[in-house]
């Protein structure tokens, strides 16, 4: 049986993807859940902050490029 999502519903990121805390408009990749929080790290690295879950959301196409543009640009600053 196929079961399909309403279009106005939305899941939440899973571990290792790239996530946005609407609460705080930051982005970075969700490293875990404890309780009932999901723990965040910066795109660049860091320390992880709490969201709560229904403050992560998928970024936009636009938020994703531009967090995946600042990890290369530090890279490259970096000499990787």
């Amino acid at each position: 049986m196929l079961v399909r999502m309403a279009s106005n519903q939305q899941t939440r990121p899973g571990i290792g993807a790239l996530a946005k805390d609407t609460a705080s408009g930051r982005i970075g990749v969700v490293m875990g859940e404890v309780g009932a929080r999901v723990q965040i790290r910066p795109v660049g690295g860091g320390v992880e902050w709490d969201a709560m879950p229904d403050n992560v959301v998928a970024p936009t196409a636009r938020e994703e490029l531009s967090a995946r543009l600042a990890i290369r640009n530090g890279n490259s600053r970096g000499g990787l």
